[in-house]
C-alpha cells in the first residue's frame, strides 16, 4: 500500500483511509479500511479510532471520501451532497469538538474551492495539512508542557492522550515523551480508565513501547496512589474546553482533579487550540455522550453485572477550570483566569 500519510493511527493512500482499530489493543495490531464517509463515521462511533484530534483527522478524510463519491457519480448538486456528507460526519461523536472544527475547516474550503478545476485534489491537500499540522502542533505542545515537569517526576495520567489519540506524537503523552527526551525520569501512574480501559490497554502499551517506566493502577486507586507515591503532577488531555477554561476529558477526570486539589497536587490539561470551543462560555453547555450500557455490564464481551440492571454510563465529565492549574496548548502554557476568546481565536 502506497500511504501518502503513514502514521501509527492512520494511513491515506489516496483511495481509502486505513485506521488502527483500538479495540483490538495490545493483543493484534490490525487497520479497517474506509472507502467512504459512511465507514469513517461509523469508525468513529464505534471508536475504532478515538481521542479528538485524531477523530478530527480521521473526519477530514472521511469529507475527501465522500468528496470522491460525488466526482465519480457526477450527479446531483455538490454543495447539497457535502453538506449531506458533513452532517453524516458530525453525528458520529458530539462531545469532541475537534470533529466539528475538521469538517467546519473542510467545508470552508470546499466553498472556496469548489469551482476550480483541481478542487478534489486540492481538498485532499487540505487533509492531509490537517493531520500534518496535528504532529507539528503536538511536537510543540510537548515542548512547552514537558518545562512543567521537574527532573524526577511521578506523574498520573488518565484515559489515553498519546499518539493513538492522536494523529501522532501525542498530547498529555507528548508531554510525557519531550521531558523523557530532555533527560528528566518520568514515571507514569496510568489509570485503567474504566469503562472503556485505555489506560490499560492503549496507554500502557505506548508507554512499554516507548520505554517510559510506567505502573498501572486502577482508577480507585488514584487517591491512595497520591498521597502514598509522591505524586508531582496529574497530566490529562481533553475533548473540549470552553471559553472559562472548564475542561471536557474522560469520565473520572473530574474525580481526579478533585482529589489532585485536595492532595495540592498540579493538574494539567494538555491540548491543541482547536479543542477549545470559543462558542461555549462554561464546561455546563458541552454536550456529554452516554454510550451503550454493555460498556460496564461486559469485559470483552462477557458478561460481569446481572441482567436488567440499570445502567448511566456518560463518556466524560468536565473538569472546572478552578481545579485546573494549567491548560498547555501550542501557543503557551495559559494560567487562570482564562481568556481564550482573544488568545486562541485565530485557530476558528
Amino acid at each position: 500500500m502506497r500511504s501518502i500519510l503513514d502514521t501509527l493511527t492512520m494511513k491515506w493512500d489516496g483511495h481509502a483511509l486505513h485506521l488502527l482499530d483500538q479495540r483490538k489493543l495490545p493483543t493484534e495490531v490490525t487497520y479497517i479500511r474506509c472507502q467512504s464517509h459512511e465507514d469513517v463515521s461509523r469508525a468513529i462511533g464505534d471508536m475504532v479510532v478515538r481521542g479528538a484530534p485524531a477523530i478530527g483527522a480521521a473526519a477530514a478524510f472521511g469529507y475527501v471520501l465522500g468528496a470522491m463519491r460525488f466526482a465519480e457519480s457526477r450527479s446531483g448538486d455538490v454543495t447539497k451532497a457535502m453538506a449531506t456528507v458533513r452532517s453524516t460526519l458530525s453525528a458520529s461523536r458530539p462531545t469532541a469538538v475537534n470533529l466539528f472544527w475538521a469538517l467546519k475547516r473542510m467545508h470552508l474550503f470546499f466553498e472556496s474551492r469548489n469551482t476550480k478545476p483541481q478542487w478534489l485534489s486540492e481538498l485532499e491537500r487540505e487533509a492531509i495539512t490537517i493531520a500534518e499540522e496535528d504532529i507539528s502542533t503536538n511536537r510543540r505542545i510537548g515542548e512547552l508542557g514537558a518545562s512543567l515537569l521537574s527532573d524526577q517526576s511521578n506523574v498520573i495520567t488518565h484515559c489515553n492522550a498519546g499518539a493513538l489519540a492522536t494523529v501522532g506524537y501525542g498530547t498529555a503523552l507528548g508531554v510525557i515523551r519531550d521531558a523523557k527526551d530532555q533527560g528528566k525520569a518520568v514515571h507514569v501512574f496510568v489509570d485503567e480508565t474504566r469503562p472503556y480501559l485505555q489506560g490499560a490497554r492503549l496507554t500502557a502499551w505506548e508507554l512499554i513501547n516507548d520505554g517510559i517506566d510506567c505502573t498501572l493502577i486502577s482508577d480507585n486507586m488514584a487517591g491512595w496512589v497520591m498521597k502514598k507515591k509522591g505524586i508531582n503532577a496529574v497530566v490529562v488531555g481533553a475533548d473540549r474546553i470552553t471559553t472559562n477554561g472548564d475542561a471536557a476529558n474522560k469520565i473520572g477526570s473530574y474525580s481526579l482533579a478533585v482529589l489532585a486539589a485536595f492532595h495540592k497536587i498540579p493538574f494539567y490539561v494538555v491540548a491543541p487550540s482547536s479543542t477549545i470551543d470559543l462558542e461555549l462560555l462554561s464546561g455546563e453547555e458541552i454536550p456529554i455522550e452516554e454510550r451503550s450500557s454493555e460498556e460496564i455490564t461486559h469485559i470483552s464481551g462477557i458478561r460481569i453485572a446481572p441482567e436488567n440492571v440499570s445502567c448511566f454510563n456518560p463518556a466524560f465529565d468536565v473538569i472546572p477550570a478552578s481545579l485546573i492549574t494549567a491548560i498547555v496548548t501550542e501557543d503557551a502554557v495559559n494560567y487562570p483566569p482564562y481568556h481564550f476568546r482573544s488568545t486562541s481565536g485565530k485557530h476558528h
